[in-house]
């Protein structure tokens, strides 16, 4: 596909993603669909973006219901009282990005034959406007907030805890600082106040970019930390000790309480370390292309009880598809209100993982990976669902190209001396880059 990524539309506002291009989505979409409901993140160009879909779902004669400034898992919660949702977001890109995603009533995001079916059309115009008395009313709705707020509370428990919150300046400054406040939680944020400039740090929570709320945990005695991204799909964590817990880390304490009561089937991304296969024994992990997109279409096709990506994004279909942030957080309150955070990572089997990027451009991608894949065939079992993954002696090596940004992603794992089998890969990259 041309326009959908692995996280829906998204690109450089007004190079890769324009009006026009949001207006003919708007058209495309509101030509098979009656109700639509819309939602933004806080980015400059949200606004604009926004504008330009209402135009085309209403001339194609869609009813609109507007939101304002939510998170994506607020809007994929409204989604269920309408034909289907949209977000303007770029989830954790910088803030020059801007992007469009789209939901079904379930809060599952268009799946890969609902994303083509919009770029067949937007590509041969097939679309409509309606005479001026059939045009889509516009209508707000103040509510969606509040309705995910309550919908988390029913299913979680009140907690006690300490918590540093840093929601990046982003949408999660509407919700999750309250939610965690009325469960009980004594909450301190961090850049929770919405700005689409990002001015506090990168809207993505990895280690590098949270080094504030690893030292604001420990200094207020907190007993862990929470961040979220640009729209706060995704919710990485803070231990009582300062200590950034990984992504697999999260996927598979999560999985642990997820499975506690029944063992079921875990959908992955193939960037997954093998720690979560072995902390959930007993339970089938299957893997998928990266993209919380592909993982929640795993989970729904082989009726998973939980799935996730070491990215941030956590999915529980009991309460929605779409990786939920603000519910994640909630979650990991009550889990860490009976065991430190600290004690459970420590439970979990060590693997050295090591995690890297470089630069490729989206039109070469096709042409390098093709390279790369004859120069890695020869070293071991290869999955090849999204990207190259070779299993080796010792570990695993993962290269793909992003579906977000002009690069090409090199994940490796081992038992021991995981420099060796990165080193060993990034030279191939390079190469196949030349």
């Amino acid at each position: 596909m041309k326009l959908f990524g692995s996280s829906g539309i998204r690109g450089i506002v007004n190079r890769e993603v324009t009006p026009e291009l949001a207006l003919h989505v708007g058209l495309v979409l509101g030509s098979r669909k009656k109700t639509a409901v819309i939602g933004r993140d806080p980015r400059v160009s949200a606004p604009m973006i926004e504008h330009a879909l209402v135009a085309g779902l209403t001339a194609a004669g869609c009813d609109v219901t507007k939101v304002g400034m939510v998170t994506t898992p607020t809007l994929a919660y409204a989604a269920r009282k309408y034909e289907c949702g949209v977000m303007v977001t770029a989830s954790h890109n910088p803030s020059e990005y801007v992007g469009i995603k789209l939901w079904n009533p379930d809060g599952m995001a268009f799946d890969s034959a609902q994303q083509e079916e919009i770029e067949e059309a937007i590509e041969k115009k097939d679309f409509s406007m309606v005479p001026w008395n059939l045009i889509g009313k516009i209508s707000e709705d103040e509510s969606a907030i509040r309705d995910h707020m309550h919908m988390i509370e029913d299913l979680v428990g009140d907690s006690k805890l300490r918590v540093v919150l840093d929601c990046g300046c982003g949408a999660g400054s509407t919700i999750s600082p309250y939610l965690l406040q009325e469960l009980g939680c004594q909450i301190i944020t961090l850049n929770s106040q919405p700005d689409g400039h990002f001015p506090a740090r990168n809207p993505e929570p990895n280690d590098q970019n949270l080094s504030l709320l690893k030292k604001a945990v420990v200094e207020f005695g907190a007993d862990l930390g929470i961040a979220h991204d640009g729209d706060a799909d995704r919710m990485m964590a803070v231990d009582e000790k300062g200590n950034f817990v990984s992504g697999d880390e999260l996927l598979a304490i999560f999985g642990r309480f997820e499975c506690e009561d029944e063992k079921g089937s875990v959908v992955v991304p193939v960037d997954t370390s093998m720690m979560v296969d072995d902390y959930l024994e007993g339970s089938e992990i299957i893997r998928t292309r990266v993209g919380d997109v592909y993982v929640a279409e795993g989970i729904k096709q082989c009726g998973a009880i939980y799935g996730g990506e070491p990215s941030g994004s956590w999915i529980f279909p009991k309460i929605s598809y779409c990786p939920d942030g603000i519910y994640a957080a909630a979650k990991l309150v009550e889990i860490v209100g009976e065991k430190k955070l600290s004690e459970l990572r420590a439970e979990l089997p060590v693997y050295d993982t090591k995690r890297g990027a470089l630069a490729c451009p989206n039109e070469k991608k096709a042409e390098f990976m093709k390279k790369v894949k004859a120069k890695l065939e020869p070293l071991g079992k290869v999955l090849d669902i999204d990207g190259i993954r070779v299993e080796l002696e010792d570990g695993w090596v993962l290269v793909r190209p992003s579906g977000t940004e002009a690069k090409v992603r090199i994940t490796a794992e081992a038992r021991e001396n995981v420099d060796k089998i990165y080193d060993m890969a990034e030279k191939i990259v390079k190469e196949a880059l030349k």
